[in-house]
């Protein structure tokens, strides 16, 4: 076993980001004595500040710091006040970055899109759970990770810790995929979770909010453009379509009547938001997101509220299926180190 040195610069401290320093802290002997990788946190930003150490600094004081709500720019001697992520990229001595900044599809994809361009750039591996670099850009990234020799790794993009994306495009590789249905999203789950209880749609989102669910504005959630994303992403990495948002049919689940969601639950059915792939006789797919009610023999009407999952049906492997059970940020976060190490790590 080869033994070698991972320097990484960490972008993003949010939920994902904090948590993923917590990995390290707690996975680096584990990981060294398995692996032989030493993983090395040289740099990180938040949006008040970067903190950098070429000697390596402590990700679990990281992880304190960004538990505490206080900025980066406060780690001892190596934070630097108003210092940009983007400039910690282009000039930090790392050989990866994880990119987990807040998702932007609005503003052209900013901070996280030009942080992996520089990283891919600079000859930098880059893995990411952030959607929005993916979505936008997926084409022009993976060109440019090839031209430049390096890893563009992004399995967190879509449902979570469930490696949806490394089952489509690895272990089903040489069959035709026929059809794909995935419930990529959680708060939808728990929202729809809580009407079918006769909770009123103020108090459902209300408890979404209050356990870190939904933001301030669910629009994204609950318009289906999270689930849209999701599919994007699939239909691209997966699929080999180049499809983009507008390629989506896409329906939220604002528009589902209480009496519908109640009357299902009494069937014994459930409703999920549904990402759906369908394959067309001339070749291409139809892509679509709508709320659907789900039998319990359908293998993602029997999800919890806090469980995603998916169904790729082919021509030569059957129907498989993989469902995750998230109770917390923390296995989506925990993807950033699978990218890393089906990076780094070959049998």
């Amino acid at each position: 076993m080869s033994e070698r040195s991972v320097r990484i610069v960490l972008v993003g401290l949010g939920n994902l980001g904090r948590r993923f320093a917590g990995i390290l802290a707690d996975k680096s002997s584990d990981v060294w004595r398995r692996y032989g990788l030493d993983l090395l946190l040289v740099g990180v930003a938040d949006s008040r500040g970067t903190a950098y150490e070429p000697r390596g600094l402590d990700p679990a004081l990281v992880a304190r710091i960004k538990s505490a709500n206080r900025p980066i720019h406060e780690y001892p001697q190596a934070g630097r006040r108003g210092s940009a992520a983007l400039d910690l990229v282009q000039h930090a001595q790392a050989d990866l970055l994880c990119e987990a900044s807040p998702v932007n599809l609005s503003s052209g994809g900013d901070p996280g899109l030009s942080c992996i361009r520089a990283a891919l750039a600079r000859g930098m591996h880059v893995v990411t759970p952030n959607k929005g670099p993916i979505v936008l850009a997926y084409r022009e990234l993976v060109l440019l990770a090839k031209e430049r020799g390096v890893s563009l790794r992004f399995d967190g993009t879509v449902a979570g810790g469930l490696p949806a994306l490394y089952l489509g495009m690895r272990d089903l590789r040489g069959a035709l995929i026929l059809r794909v249905e995935a419930v990529p999203n959680l708060s939808t789950g728990l929202i729809l979770d809580q009407l079918a209880l006769g909770i009123s749609w103020d108090e459902a989102l209300a408890r979404g909010r209050a356990e870190g669910q939904l933001e301030a504005d669910p629009t994204w959630d609950l318009d289906g453009w999270d689930a849209a994303a999701k599919l994007v992403i699939l239909a691209n990495a997966v699929l080999d379509v180049p499809a983009s948002l507008q390629d989506v049919a896409r329906t939220g689940i604002t528009g589902v009547s209480l009496a519908d969601i109640q009357e299902e639950a009494r069937r014994g059915n459930t409703f999920r938001l549904v990402a759906l792939a369908e394959r067309c006789p001339d070749g291409g797919y139809h892509l679509s997101v709508a709320p659907r009610p789900l039998s319990l023999v359908h293998p993602l009407g029997r999800l919890g509220s806090r469980g995603m999952g998916i169904v790729y049906s082919t021509d030569i492997y059957g129907t498989i299926v993989a469902t995750i059970e998230e109770p917390n940020p923390l296995p989506s976060a925990a993807t950033m180190l699978r990218d890393i190490l089906d990076i780094y790590v070959h049998d």
